[in-house]
């Protein structure tokens, strides 16, 4: 249930790819509707390099009124071991539909670098800003290498990010986020002991079909947004059904919409406490995540892992605030276009 105590300063550290797009999305939507406060938005080299995330993130606040909100630019991670994840999510990261949105308004030479903007937030705001990681976690990594203990500063870090009980993605046992930057990622889990993290074990089973998306834009379908999210959803459908990552079910995975399941849906997951651990090294098993089964674990757990999500109370509440972005962004094409009314 949401309630104005929910109201959250948030970071989203992002590579946009599709399902990234519909986490952001969501986000703005609480936005709009006065449960959360979009600080910035940092970008991250990941399902793309660092000059697609940047300009994608900057696409989706132009398209949905937030070009004000400053976007943190990455820096290329120099990798041998992956590449990114294009294949899936497009040249551009967005099913290589950019050329239909508006340019980006923010320029890629002129903005601070992500790890900077984390930084400077949490100094200015300690114990305030959550941030919310749905790539790889370079900038965070990157933030508290150059800051450390910065993380502490953090009202919470939610991450979507690793597979414990179930196959990998990129790899038999790593999901992609994490094998991409496995180093990164132990700087997070050991820079706190309270990381919240959102793993292929729930996100696997987080499709959204088409009829769900025709669902959410049906208030508005003429739209640009309406037209945009349509047609992302049919171009990451396609591949979903090609590298079978849905079963044989027409629709594709919203992983990192599960973060913000957490935050303002929080009935929705089932959470247990763990030690978390990254395998940096391991030539087969680089980027996977273990968890601690013993019975010491507790008492050095760095995170809460979610392990079961309810699907039905995730969607109900996924759709309905994403259909109120869609009358909100209705309302604002009558305005730009002048109501007669």
């Amino acid at each position: 249930m949401k309630t104005q105590s929910s109201l959250r300063k948030i970071i989203l550290d992002t590579d946009p790819g599709g399902d990234d797009i519909f986490a952001f999305l969501w986000l703005l939507s609480l936005v709009k509707q006065g449960l959360a406060e979009l600080v910035a938005v940092t970008s991250v080299d990941g399902n793309v390099g660092a000059r697609s995330t940047f300009s994608s993130a900057s696409q989706i606040l132009g398209l949905t009124g937030f070009q004000h909100i400053e976007v943190g630019r990455s820096f290329p991670l120099q990798k041998e071991v992956v590449s990114d994840a294009a294949h899936i999510h497009g040249a551009d990261g967005m099913g290589n539909l950019s050329h239909t949105l508006p340019p980006a308004t923010h320029r890629f030479a002129e903005a601070r670098y992500s790890d900077e903007v984390i930084i400077d937030q949490l100094n200015a705001l300690p114990g305030e800003i959550t941030l919310v990681a749905i790539g790889p976690l370079t900038n965070l990594a990157a933030a508290e290498a150059k800051s450390p203990g910065i993380l502490k500063k953090a009202r919470e870090i939610v991450i979507m990010a690793g597979a414990f009980q179930c196959p990998g993605n990129i790899s038999p046992h790593a999901e992609f986020n994490i094998f991409y930057n496995p180093e990164a990622a132990q700087i997070v889990f050991d820079s706190r002991d309270d990381i919240v993290v959102m793993p292929l074990d729930v996100t696997r089973h987080l499709i959204l079909t088409p009829d769900m998306a025709q669902s959410v834009t049906q208030t508005n379908p003429d739209s640009q947004l309406a037209q945009f999210l349509i047609a992302l959803c049919e171009f990451m459908i396609g591949t979903a059904l090609s590298y079978r990552e849905t079963g044989g079910i027409p629709g594709f995975l919203v992983h990192d919409a599960a973060t913000l399941g957490y935050l303002f849906y929080p009935e929705t997951l089932m959470l247990r406490r763990a030690n978390v651990r990254v395998e940096t090294k391991g030539e087969w098993t680089r980027g996977q995540t273990l968890i601690d089964y013993r019975r010491s674990a507790k008492v050095n757990a760095n995170a809460w892992v979610a392990l079961q999500v309810d699907k039905i109370g995730f969607f109900t509440s996924f759709l309905a605030d994403l259909k109120v972005l869609f009358r909100t962004d209705a309302h604002r094409s009558a305005n730009a276009h002048g109501s007669p009314h």
